[in-house]
């Protein structure tokens, strides 16, 4: 059977008509993009020579991610995925509009680029948590790390393709004919995602507002402890990465002496490299587990960053820009999937939301601070001290292992309703809930670590309070606490347990003396009357 028709090959999903169409689709849509980042990038070095204002670009794409992810991560998991993202492609698109209209009128300048990239980024933020949501919707449930994979592979075709046509284009015929490009690739995705028989959401009584879902996914990636593992992986590495991003426009101009043509040659040798990578993947995960996956990647991209530095002929900064492809889509592919192994899909937009936000975060930081660095160092200084950076944290980080993801993250639906003398409306709150436990003497600690554990869970699935009290009369006798904040909340959270969640309980419950399960009670906030 071949592996396009082998459910769970690499290229499966691919057998399914809508993820390929969209896939199709959004690669013409990242090919556009790339096109119009290489002409703004290259439309820079012509307004400024200097280093910070060329690095202000990347900077000026990737700060509305780091500002707005999350709540667009919200968005995501709140509102029709389909109409979001219609919605952002016809911001994107108004962008590279206005973009062409002022390159062909020459009124380009500086604040304008900037100012319209910083729009630009507002639409990638909105959209990047969408795009890897809707995942799990196009393609069957043991498909999904190969479509994961996929996409990632599509935005380095991507990479590949659309920095070298961009820049031919831009030598060609100028900065309106690229950024006239990108609009029609706009309209191509639009179209796509018109087509998409999706359907619509069913009413939920118990939907969350969009403070309410606020506030459960940054309550959900607080107690979150392998999220919080990869997001200081993936903001060490990609601040020491960032260096040859922010700086590559000034090393293929002033360092190897090319044009835009070149440049994009040379982001299209990364996007090239990044699709080999892609492809010796498999390989690569049979001899290498994640953390040894990340290192290779941090090593590998440090040696490019110094090689670099050397202004080695144009034939070899190609070749090397080639290593630097593989181990960038190793990186991404590495640490996104770690973060989606980790997530359940009640909370995904927002989880991912938030590793898009580090990722941003990381990206932006680290493009103004090398910007800096190459002001006060030079363009070569500033990649030799950023390669020696990310050896030395590649090394020190390698230590804290990422997660291994196997957690099984489908709700459990195990948790019986709770009971209630009557109606409880949905806003009243917030709800206090007690368990009663009997344990005995000799198994105290040990229930006492697992239900410390348990507490991560609980304010994973919506607590902000928990807590463990004993009997004062009878220490065998431990009572568990936690809040939230209304009955509705409460009610989500039952439908959130995941099985992995269940079999922590059993564990808990392993050391219950008592006959019968534990005794569950659930409080609610009584409003008294004010007085006269």
């Amino acid at each position: 059977m071949s592996t396009l028709k082998s459910s769970g090959g690499s290229f499966a999903p691919l057998a399914q008509p809508v993820f390929a169409v969209l896939w199709a689709a959004t690669v013409l849509g990242n090919t556009g993009s790339f096109m119009r980042d290489v002409a703004s990038s290259w439309l820079m070095t012509d307004l400024s020579a200097s280093p910070a204002a060329v690095a202000l670009v990347q900077a000026a794409g990737t700060l509305p991610i780091f500002l707005l992810a999350i709540p667009a991560g919200v968005l995501t998991d709140i509102l029709d995925r389909r109409r979001f993202l219609i919605a952002v492609q016809i911001l994107l698109a108004s962008v590279s509009v206005s973009l062409m209209i002022l390159a062909n009128t020459g009124m380009l300048s500086v604040s304008a680029l900037i100012g319209l990239t910083f729009l630009g980024g507002i639409g990638a933020a909105l959209m990047g948590p969408t795009w890897q949501a809707i995942v799990p919707e196009l393609v069957k449930r043991e498909d999904v790390k190969s479509a994961v994979a996929l996409n990632s592979l599509g935005i380095n075709i991507a990479r590949s393709i659309g920095p070298a046509a961009g820049g031919l284009l831009l030598a060609a015929f100028g900065a309106g004919v690229t950024y006239g490009a990108d609009v029609a690739s706009y309209l191509v995705v639009i179209a796509a995602l018109v087509w998409w028989p999706r359907a619509k959401n069913a009413n939920d009584a118990l939907a969350e507002g969009f403070f309410g879902a606020f506030r459960a996914g940054l309550r959900y990636t607080r107690a979150s402890r392998p999220l919080h593992v990869v997001l200081l992986r993936a903001a060490i590495f990609f601040a020491f990465a960032s260096a040859i991003w922010a700086l590559l426009p000034l090393v293929a101009r002033q360092l190897l002496g090319g044009d835009a043509g070149f440049y994009g040659i040379l982001l299209g040798a990364v996007g090239a490299g990044a699709i080999g990578g892609a492809l010796i993947m498999p390989k690569l995960r049979e001899r290498f587990n994640a953390d040894g996956l990340l290192l290779g990647a941090a090593v590998i991209t440090a040696l490019v960053m110094a090689a670099l530095s050397l202004s080695p002929p144009k034939s070899v900064a190609i070749i090397v820009l080639l290593f630097l492809g593989g181990a960038w889509i190793t990186a991404l592919t590495t640490l996104n999937g770690a973060a989606q192994a980790v997530l359940p899909n009640w909370v995904r937009g927002r989880g991912l939301a938030v590793y898009l936000t580090v990722f941003n975060g990381a990206m932006t930081a680290g493009s103004l601070g090398w910007g800096a660095v190459g002001e006060a160092a030079g363009v070569p200084g500033a990649l030799l001290i950023g390669a020696v950076g990310l050896i030395v944290a590649g090394f020190v980080m390698h230590r804290l292992k990422l997660p291994a993801g196997d957690a099984d993250m489908v709700p459990s639906n195990h948790w019986p309703e709770p009971l209630v003398a009557e109606p409880v409306a949905h806003d009243r709150g917030p709800v206090l809930i007690l368990i009663e436990y009997l344990v005995e003497k000799h198994h105290r600690a040990a229930f006492l670590h697992a239900l410390d554990e348990m507490s991560h869970e609980r304010r994973r699935d919506g607590a902000y309070g928990w807590g463990v009290t004993e009997d004062s009369a009878d220490p065998q006798k431990i009572v568990e606490w936690f809040m939230v904040e209304s009955w509705a909340e409460h009610l989500r959270q039952h439908k959130r347990v995941s099985n992995a969640d269940a079999d922590l309980q059993a564990h808990l419950l392993a050391y219950h003396s008592g006959t019968d399960k534990p005794v569950v009670r659930h409080f609610l906030t009584i409003n008294r009357p004010r007085a006269a």
